[in-house]
């Protein structure tokens, strides 16, 4: 069994096209021997978003803090805040923004990529 304090893993910029002021922690991942399974927690500053993007594997989200908007395929925006989950389907676009003064939170866990056919 691993047993980590999330206060303790290293917290780092996401560094990628379209996105802006996010940070990530990967809590358990491939590097603490969970091989399938990998739980990050994303810190979106005020003003930051994910980039509007899609991907071929499933994802859960808990929101942990705040409240942040959720950006559907159609473009619909839907607002969300702690205490709600979502399942993101394969391939569908969407995209998490923060246009509030307060940052917005939350737990995503997904299979691994690199196991995935």
């Amino acid at each position: 069994m691993i047993l980590k304090n999330n206060a303790e893993v290293p917290e780092a910029p996401v560094e990628e096209e379209e996105v802006k002021n996010v940070l990530r922690k990967i809590l358990i991942g491939p590097e603490d021997g969970s091989d399938n399974i990998i739980m990050r927690h994303f810190k979106v500053l005020p003003e930051g978003h994910t980039p509007f993007h899609n991907h071929s594997h499933e994802h859960v989200v808990k929101i942990e803090k705040g409240k942040g908007i959720v950006v559907r395929e159609s473009g619909e925006e839907v607002l969300v805040s702690q205490g709600q989950s979502l399942l993101v389907e394969r391939n569908e676009k969407h995209q998490f923004k923060n246009p509030f003064s307060e940052p917005f939170e939350f737990l995503c866990i997904i299979l691994n990529p690199e196991k995935l056919g």
